[in-house]
């Protein structure tokens, strides 16, 4: 479990903080009382996300407590009670995550989005760009501290060398003056691939007066930075171009997926899979087109609870075919009770023992429901012929779920255009 260390010698703000931690991110938060206290718990264990820690202890009156952390690696958050410039200027040159004034206690919701974005960061690959080494270790230095997976890049080739091995990346700071590929180029060569719905970029320059801006806007960028900049403003910005690609993606996440089951849905899977299946068809790979539905599905919601039980079989169905397949494949809930899947390189014998194996599995895994056991079994309808259509692959493996169902149900049918070939539609 994410572990969260607070020292803080006024109880009643520790047990506020603790209880927002625990209640909003479900982290263990381990308090300490003072310096004393704080060390005693990092000698024992050191691993945890960040630190909360007040500025002014008792036995720590100048900040002690943040160094004492730091020497252990431990990201630090600071409460404070006054700020000033210079105070502030200790802070950032400490390396510090962030500060918070203790003037609200609603300031506390910012301290927890703070951690939940702490605890995202190391998945969150943000590429550097710009031709000097120092400037990259310090911007790199930077990004660490908030526990960002970082890349770099020393020129425009290198950076997209970079994004080619690492697609996932979710932002890229790009330089403008660089030797050979600049700034505008970079970013205008980045979107041939990347949205600004799935990768933010953000321009960068120590040029004085304003016209980079809009050129870097204009080029493909999401915002834009002017060097040097203050340690506060960066963080801002790229937590807040972070913030929006998750929005965005959020927002996919609910039209694509199936509310119940968070399988992709039907309006995804015709959209998608076309997609898949032309690209496919091109490179000459095989694929599957699956149709798969729950066997007297109406008997789980009248012999028990209504259709909670119901809901409970086709969550824990979905689950199960989800972790079957690959990313690369599409799994959905296109029906009530019916799943389609479109599994790409997989041939027709491969498709039949997967799927055959599927449904045994499905057979013998039980679903618990409060006090009942609910036992269910598929049939299957497969169809291997790739064609340049998704609905005829889609109508094949649909007359195949029906043989299935008039065959006695519980069983897989694969289409064969050769036996099947006088059989009527």
């Amino acid at each position: 479990m994410t572990k969260v260390l607070i020292v803080e010698d006024s109880r009643s703000f520790a047990a506020h903080v603790s209880k927002h931690v625990r209640q909003d991110l479900g982290f263990e938060v381990v308090v300490a009382a003072n310096l004393a206290a704080a060390k005693g718990v990092l000698e024992q264990d050191a691993d945890f996300l960040a630190a909360l820690l007040d500025l002014n202890l008792p036995d720590a009156p100048n900040g002690e407590c943040v160094d004492l952390v730091l020497a252990h690696k431990v990201p630090a958050i600071v409460f404070t009670g006054v700020l000033s410039d210079s105070l502030r200027e200790s802070f950032w040159n400490r390396h510090i995550v962030d500060y918070v004034l203790k003037d609200s206690m609603e300031n506390v919701d910012y301290v927890v989005a703070l951690l939940a974005r702490l605890q995202k960061n190391p998945q969150t690959k943000i590429l550097v760009v710009d031709d000097s080494r120092s400037y990259r270790h310090a911007v790199g230095r930077l990004l660490s501290t908030h526990l960002y997976h970082v890349l770099e890049a020393g020129s425009g080739e290198e950076a997209l060398r970079v994004l080619g091995e690492h697609p996932d990346t979710s932002l890229v700071l790009v330089d403008y003056n660089m030797p050979g590929m600049d700034g505008f180029a970079l970013t205008r060569e980045i979107r041939r691939n990347h949205g600004k719905d799935t990768l933010a970029i953000v321009g960068v320059s120590g040029e004085a007066g304003t016209r980079l801006s809009p050129r870097f806007i204009k080029s493909g960028a999401n915002d834009y930075l002017h060097k040097p900049f203050l340690a506060e403003e960066f963080y801002t910005r790229i937590t807040q171009n972070l913030e929006m690609l998750e929005h965005i993606a959020q927002v996919r996440d609910m039209a694509e997926r199936d509310y119940l089951t968070r399988v992709y849905n039907r309006r995804y899977f015709f959209s998608a899979g076309a997609q898949l299946l032309a690209l496919l068809a091109r490179r000459g790979q095989p694929v599957t087109v699956a149709m798969i539905d729950i066997d007297h599905f109406k008997k789980v919601n009248d012999t028990l609870v209504g259709h909670e039980a119901g809901d409970a079989v086709l969550r824990a169905m979905a689950q199960l075919l989800a972790s079957r397949f690959r990313v690369s494949d599409i799994v959905a809930r296109i029906g009530g009770e019916e799943f389609c899947v479109l599994a790409s390189d997989i041939s027709a014998d491969q498709a039949l023992l997967l799927f055959e194996d599927l449904r045994k599995l499905f057979e013998t895994t039980p679903v618990r429901f409060g006090e009942d056991t609910v036992r269910y079994t598929v049939s299957i309808g497969l169809c291997c012929e790739i064609s340049q259509s998704l609905d005829d692959m889609l109508r094949q493996a649909d007359r195949m779920l029906y043989r299935s169902k008039s065959l006695g149900r519980n069983r897989v049918a694969l289409y064969n255009p050769a036996e099947d070939a006088g059989e009527p539609e």
